[in-house]
């Protein structure tokens, strides 16, 4: 079931791709042949509308569109046909479809966690109590505030730390506050406390508003902003050396289900297990994105870097010279992406 559920859901985020470039297709009056769900061999032509067959093809991984005269300019109506900024807009499409998927899917979390109230940004509450810890046994409760604790006054998460690190295996005193009153219980934090509870088995967090999703759209875009950043930054630091192959290294279907699958049995506590879900495929679908705007011949991005020229200087790359980078590319891209799944039997990536 598990394996079912991220075969469809990663065949989505490819289909989606495909589909930013079906509209934009659409949108600059460009012809599409076929929209195939899955990548042939064809099982079956679904239907047809507006001169595009609609397939079903036998392997599940993603889907495919085929443009009229994509690689070839003497087609009228083809995408290779159209104008420099058609041919960019919808090579652009499919990867903006992707951020835009992430956007969304940040702001379906963020409705379900809720947004920090700003007005209690000082306050520190408690958002999930690990099954038999010492905070369960002396009766702390989900959303009690830390007011003190061994009279220091807590108004972040690091200082509450602190304070309960610096007191293993001896009694705290803690002041929360309840429904409006204060009231004052003794935790003994344990002198060796798992890695995955803590001393006293707490969540901790600020208190948080609830939110639609429609609000929280800034907070998926300033999301999938950050996670954009940061893998780039990752890209460029391999590039000079500054980080280990393995803090980059690339995964693939099997890599990325082993990840999957330890998110979806050990779920973060306090929050719905759906979330760590969400979060995934929101980070896959960013990647898929971004990596795909690269300028990388056969890559969207690289198609890109092809049109730039007709824009800048009023000249057309030779269209026999850019199938061929494209094809050369293609092919190597496919062979990568061969060692990459291998890869991930023979030698599988350590999982955080």
């Amino acid at each position: 079931m598990l394996l079912l559920e991220f075969i469809f859901a990663l065949a989505a985020m490819v289909i989606l791709h495909e589909l930013g470039h079906f509209i934009a297709c659409r949108i600059f009056n460009v012809e599409v042949e076929e929209f195939g769900l899955g990548f042939p061999p064809r099982a079956t032509t679904l239907f047809e509308a507006g001169g595009t067959k609609f397939t079903l093809n036998w392997l599940p991984f993603g889907g495919f569109v085929r443009p009229k005269g994509e690689n070839d300019p003497s087609i009228p109506g083809g995408l290779a046909a159209a104008n420099p900024w058609v041919r960019m807009a919808v090579f652009a499409a499919g990867p903006l479809m992707n951020l835009l998927s992430a956007i969304l899917l940040f702001a379906v979390i963020a409705s379900l966690v809720g947004k920090p109230d700003p007005a209690r940004l000082e306050q520190i509450q408690i958002d999930a109590i690990s099954p038999d810890s010492p905070a369960e046994a002396a009766g702390l409760q989900i959303n009690d505030i830390l007011v003190t604790i061994n009279d220091q006054v807590i108004t972040n998460t690091g200082t509450a730390h602190n304070v309960i690190y610096a007191n293993l295996g001896k009694p705290v005193t803690f002041v929360i506050r309840r429904q409006g009153s204060e009231q004052t219980l003794e935790i003994t934090p344990r002198e060796n406390p798992p890695a995955n509870q803590g001393a006293v088995g707490i969540l901790m967090g600020t208190p948080r508003l609830s939110i639609s999703v429609i609000a929280a759209l800034p907070e998926g875009a300033m999301a999938t902003y950050l996670y954009g950043e940061k893998l780039l930054s990752m890209i460029g630091d391999l590039i000079r050396g500054n980080a280990s192959p393995d803090e980059g290294r690339l995964v693939g279907f099997k890599g990325m289900y082993d990840v999957y699958e330890t998110v979806r049995t050990e779920p973060v506590v306090g929050y719905p297990p759906i979330v760590d879900a969400l979060g995934f495929f929101a980070s896959i679908s960013i990647s898929l994105g971004l990596l795909n705007l690269l300028p990388i011949p056969a890559l969207d991005g690289g198609r890109i870097v092809f049109a730039l020229p007709e824009i800048v200087i009023r000249r057309r790359i030779p269209q026999e010279y850019e199938n061929w980078v494209n094809g050369i590319s293609f092919i190597l891209l496919i062979v990568l992406m061969i060692f990459v799944n291998l890869r991930d039997f023979i030698n599988p990536p350590t999982l955080p």
